[in-house]
């Protein structure tokens, strides 16, 4: 089979191929993203979720680092290009139906993969079963989001200088 658009991707042309082949398939949302999840290789903690388009997908794959498409800047984005935090790919996989990618890295540097200055971007847990008993569907109190990591890693200011936040409100 030939790759589509001259990538190293295979054209999606049956469930059997998706699902069960060695081939490589994506299948990119309607904004060319697919989605990604980083977990640390040692610890298995989740860094972050991210996107790539098929360029940062070949990249990624190419170069054996991390490479994301920024949706809040709309560019690609070598993770640690400008932190010096790059995510050394130990392992890449892709889920059944090939719509969602998983890797475990190494990170370079301090080990942290946030733009806050946490190691993980999941460093805050949302508090779950607070159901009010005399109204059902509705919570006793406001949800108080409860810190996981106390500390930064380091101090985004210190490590970006000036680049805008890409947080969009």
């Amino acid at each position: 089979m030939t790759a589509n658009n001259n990538t190293l991707f295979q054209k999606r042309v049956s469930i059997e191929q998706v699902e069960e082949s060695n081939e490589l398939a994506p299948k990119f949302d309607k904004d060319g993203l697919i989605s990604c999840i980083t977990t640390d290789a040692t610890s298995g903690e989740v860094l972050m979720l991210g996107y790539m388009n098929s360029e940062a997908l070949e990249k990624t794959i190419a170069t054996g680092e991390a490479h994301y498409f920024s949706r809040s800047r709309q560019v690609l984005w070598h993770k640690g290009a400008t932190s010096g935090l790059v995510q050394n790919i130990v392992e890449m996989r892709i889920d059944d139906d090939q719509d969602a990618v998983w890797i475990r890295v190494k990170v370079a540097g301090n080990g942290a993969s946030c733009h806050v200055g946490y190691r993980s971007c999941f460093y805050r847990k949302v508090p779950v079963g607070n159901r009010n008993e005399n109204a059902p569907g509705q919570m006793d109190e406001q949800i108080c989001l409860e810190f996981t990591e106390h500390e930064k890693t380091f101090n985004p200011l210190a490590v970006y200088g000036d680049v805008p936040n890409p947080t969009q409100l």
